[in-house]
């Protein structure tokens, strides 16, 4: 022991410390940097909103603004208020009771997770429209000629909206009441059994208010996920803020009134993400120092159990097999879609736009997170939540963040090329995909940061420790021990967030060079030309590469709950 202690001294002499000390700043300077950058499109956005070259704030609160604000709230409170009550029912009925389809309905209440909404939105307009199979079964079987025959709902209308909305963020609410009703103690709800509460009353007065704050945080998530939609609303013609960016910027070609838009849109979502935290914050359950005795699922007979095993389908059925079928047999009827060219520059650019975003995401997100824990100060370590307010933020927020300024910045690099090499470069950042992979890194930073933060969690501090001791550098302990052990959770944050690069479409519009078309922008725009042919295979595309996520994260989530 005193040999090994002997080494372990010289291996950490005086020398290496101060070296150690120096890197130690230089890891916690790169950490202020990153975060820097995430935080630099919002207070970018901030800055032009408080100083545009055109105040038109005043005609913005006395003609639109009022109009916007007022289809945001409702679209936000009537999907939060549906998701939450599809997730904690769901999440209900799969944790306390056996019945039917139950295992297999844990996996596939995930599955809306994999169909972006506006894609949902496509389907459902293409099934129930007036030219669509419903409606023309109805006509077929009853007799009616035209529309004024029978009556039927509108479906390019507000509530439509907040129907797809609904079913595409449910899972939210959904996971996070799962797992809270999960981690109740059997014991509570035996008791209450045993007082005589039936069902109903079990649900109300043991189980809801213990998972309430769960429930309550994944419907502000799903509010704040249908405040930043662009896809749904402008394919339904719901006038809301994230649409009101877009008209007064690409259309009134009013770029500060754009930036006052989108500092309303900020203070709308981080009001909900306040929301979102409280509720995280107060998601515990404390239970005695002996272990629980977890929940014994209480037997249906076969009628309610196949009326249970109905009532979760719903929204499976809505969030999912209806935008695969419709989009599916879409796909099929032209078959001559998938070899356009269109398409395959739209696969390319996906490609590299969403991977190099989701490799340099990842990668600078362990680098971050290895700073900051290897910082003492107060200072390094407060910048970590904040990066999270990049995934709050909408995207055609950041978009507005980051096209003026580094428009900006383009042209003047763009003018001293032209003063030393007397040739025109072009825009080299707007111009490309580069403003495209920067708000994607922004936006989904904190995905890649919470995940690289848990698994650095999981390291055993002796590790890294024991590789300090004997001579190996901050950067080759990170190399050599850390990222070797979080290979599993660096995997599956590429995928996370290559997927969310995959389906974000707002920021995508706004910043993409012309005649630059993703998998998103090329759904939305043959969509809205109300081509589903040409629309439906980039769709496909798109809700593949989700399932493939919806996997990871369900079995992320469910594997230790059986």
């Amino acid at each position: 022991m005193q040999v090994l202690s002997s080494l372990f001294k010289k291996a950490g002499s005086r020398p290496g410390r101060r070296g150690g000390m120096s890197a130690t700043r230089m890891w916690s300077a790169f950490a202020l940097g990153v975060a820097a950058l995430v935080l630099a499109p919002i207070i970018a956005v901030i800055g032009i909103a408080l100083h545009p070259t055109e105040n038109i704030w005043p005609h913005l609160i006395s003609t639109a603004l009022p109009r916007y604000l007022g289809n945001t709230a409702i679209l936000a409170l009537g999907v939060g208020l549906l998701t939450a009550m599809i997730g904690a029912g769901a999440g209900w009925l799969v944790s306390i009771y056996r019945f039917p389809g139950r295992r297999w309905l844990e996996w596939a209440l995930l599955f809306p997770l994999a169909v972006p909404a506006y894609v949902g939105a496509y389907a459902l307009v293409d099934f129930l429209d007036y030219s669509g199979p419903l409606q023309i079964l109805l006509r077929e079987t009853f007799g009616w000629n035209n529309a004024q025959d029978y009556w039927f709902p509108v479906i390019r209308s507000r509530w439509a909206a907040v129907l797809v909305l609904a079913f595409a963020f449910y899972p939210y609410a959904y996971l996070l009441a799962r797992n809270a009703f999960h981690e109740q103690s059997g014991a509570s709800f035996e008791v209450a059994r045993a007082l005589g509460c039936g069902p109903v009353s079990l649900f109300w007065r043991v189980g809801l208010p213990l998972a309430r704050p769960a429930i309550v945080a994944g419907a502000a998530i799903a509010m704040m996920e249908a405040v930043a939609d662009f896809g749904v609303v402008d394919y339904f013609g719901v006038q809301t803020l994230t649409t009101g960016i877009f008209t007064t910027w690409l259309e009134a070609g009013n770029a500060g009134g754009a930036a006052q838009i989108a500092l309303v849109i900020l203070g709308v979502v981080f009001a909900l993400f306040a929301v979102e935290k409280i509720g995280r914050r107060h998601a515990r359950y404390y239970q005695s120092a002996r272990q629980s005795r977890p929940i014994s699922r209480i037997p249906l007979t076969p009628w309610a159990g196949w009326t249970a095993f109905g009532l979760c389908l719903i929204p499976v059925v809505a969030g999912f097999v209806l935008p695969v079928a419709v989009i599916g047999a879409h796909a099929i009827a032209n078959a001559q879609a998938w070899g356009g060219a269109g398409l395959v520059r739209a696969v390319y650019h996906t490609l590299v736009t969403g991977g190099v975003a989701a490799a340099l995401c990842v990668t600078v997100a362990l680098v971050m997170v290895y700073g900051v824990r290897l910082s003492g100060r107060g200072l390094v370590r407060a910048v970590l939540p904040l990066t999270a307010l990049g995934y709050a933020a909408p995207g055609a927020v950041l978009a507005v963040g980051i096209l003026i300024p580094l428009a900006a910045v383009d042209h003047r690099l763009a003018d001293g090329i032209w003063a030393v090499t007397g040739r025109d470069p072009g825009l080299l950042l707007t111009g490309s995909g580069f403003a495209i992979i920067l708000a994607y890194i922004v936006r989904f930073f904190a995905l890649a940061q919470g995940a690289a933060d848990s698994a650095f969690g999981r390291v055993p501090p002796s590790l890294p420790m024991a590789a300090r001791s004997l001579g190996r550098s901050l950067g080759q302990v990170l190399r050599q021990i850390y990222v070797p052990l979080m290979r599993s959770s660096v995997g599956s944050a590429l995928l996370l967030v290559f997927v969310e690069c995959v389906k974000e479409l707002p920021a995508t519009m706004l910043l993409r060079p012309f005649n630059y078309e993703t998998l998103a922008t090329r759904v939305h725009e043959k969509a809205s030309l109300e081509n589903l042919g040409d629309a439906s295979p980039p769709a496909l595309l798109v809700m593949g590469v989700g399932l493939l996520a919806m996997l990871v994260l369900a079995r992320t989530n469910l594997r230790k709950l059986r």
